[in-house]
């Protein structure tokens, strides 16, 4: 069965890697552009897991975790924070804020799809 990825990046530079690499790779590929975006587009879709940036309007990547965490139904979502932000606090508040992974970026296409397909098994 056919895994679906929602992607959450304000970069559409970003969106069209993302969507090259992860639909090269046979994911289904929904896409958002901050936050508030991804939060919106949640209430249509129940992806398998979800790569998020951090750094983006209106709501931020570890705000979006929070929101995403907090909602009973999609708790369990794996959730890999893709950002180009390596700084330790960041890192420590994501896995607080209930982060699965942390990829920097640029990210490797194929580390990147055997990282989903880890927190997806």
């Amino acid at each position: 069965m056919t895994k679906t990825i929602l992607t959450v990046d304000d970069s559409r530079t970003m969106r069209q890697m993302l969507m090259q690499a992860l639909s090269s790779a046979g994911f289904n590929v929904i896409q958002a552009e901050d936050g508030v975006h991804g939060l919106e587009v949640l209430e249509g879709c129940d992806p398998d897991v979800i790569v998020t940036d951090v750094n983006m309007p209106r709501m931020d990547g570890l705000e979006f975790i929070e929101h995403v965490r907090a909602d009973g139904e999609r708790r369990a979502i794996p959730i890999l924070v893709l950002t180009t932000e390596s700084d330790a606090e960041k890192k420590a508040r994501a896995r607080r804020a209930g982060a699965t992974g942390w990829i920097v970026k640029p990210f490797d296409p194929v580390k990147l799809v055997d990282a989903i397909n880890r927190v997806a098994a």
